[in-house]
């Protein structure tokens, strides 16, 4: 919930595992980095009153207090260890009942943020770091959602982030999250526009590129004024956008998109090339509605 002085808080959900903390890590080092306050979440997809009759074995209630026992513990150990990491940023925590992303969604309608780990996104390793949560999250959430992987990556120097352009809305919200975490952290900031040849072709490929360097050049604008510390690469590269933005993030701080782009259907909430770097990225993805 937001807090009492309008601040909103960064959510992050806590995996009952405690050898996966690196979007716990990343998510306390953020809140410091914003001076915003952090909310720790842990679902447990258990029924509620609602659901029990008087069919049900008095062992139930004595296996979902244990359940209820085990997610404070989670949570317990979690903000102690985002305290000892990060002692200034404000620690709030919350045990519900409920799918986890459902939860997660709930909670982002008044949070800056939201954050979930991932083992690639193929495998079902925990309640918070799954397909099950993290691409309906991403798909749904009105804030943007950070999807942190495991194990953790190691970062080129100089620093840098990357942000996939193609002109659409979203792609523009994503440069603006994209150059406020650059700005953050003192790192640079590479745009990339990837131009994908059409199936059928084009007449003038050279025009076609030309076009895309203007996008890229009309969608940066500005926006360097905003953040004049913040060194800008641009280009345009051709290519598949999954498979460049991939290889871009493998020494990445991190990969901003879009929730969607151009080309996507109606009723599509999560654009394709969306979806393929949270299942591929090698660092955090960082995907901005509009």
């Amino acid at each position: 919930m937001t807090g009492a002085d309008g601040r909103r808080p960064i959510v992050v959900g806590v995996d009952p595992d405690p050898s996966k903390r690196l979007a716990l890590s990343w998510a306390a080092d953020e809140a410091d980095r914003r001076g915003l306050p952090l909310r720790l979440v842990h679902a447990q997809g258990t029924p509620t009153g609602g659901y029990r009759s008087g069919e049900v074995r008095p062992s139930w209630e004595e296996w979902n207090r244990a359940l209820h026992g085990l997610g404070d513990q989670v949570l317990e150990e979690a903000a102690s260890f985002v305290r000892s990491r990060r002692p200034t940023v404000e620690v709030s925590t919350l045990l519900a009942e409920g799918e986890p992303a459902w939860v997660l969604h709930e909670e982002a309608g008044n949070a800056s943020l939201v954050v979930v780990g991932s083992w690639h996104l193929g495998k079902r390793r925990g309640a918070f770091s799954s397909a099950s949560v993290a691409l309906p999250l991403t798909a749904h959430a009105p804030c943007p959602v950070v999807v942190v992987p495991e194990p953790e990556h190691v970062a080129q120097r100089p620093a840098y982030f990357v942000v996939g352009v193609d002109g659409s809305e979203h792609a523009a919200a994503a440069v603006d999250v994209a150059f406020e975490e650059a700005a953050l952290r003192g790192a640079l900031l590479r745009a990339l526009y990837v131009w994908h040849t059409p199936l059928l072709g084009v007449l003038d490929e050279d025009a076609a590129v030309g076009e895309c360097r203007r996008v890229l050049s009309e969608t940066v604008a500005g926006r360097t004024a905003a953040h004049p510390d913040v060194e800008l690469q641009h280009e345009v590269v051709r290519g598949h956008p999954v498979q460049v933005l991939t290889e871009a993030s493998q020494h990445a701080l991190g990969l901003v998109v879009g929730a969607r782009g151009h080309g996507g259907f109606t009723g599509m909430l999560l654009g394709s090339v969306s979806q393929g770097v949270l299942q591929h990225a090698h660092c955090p993805v960082i995907t901005v509605p509009t």
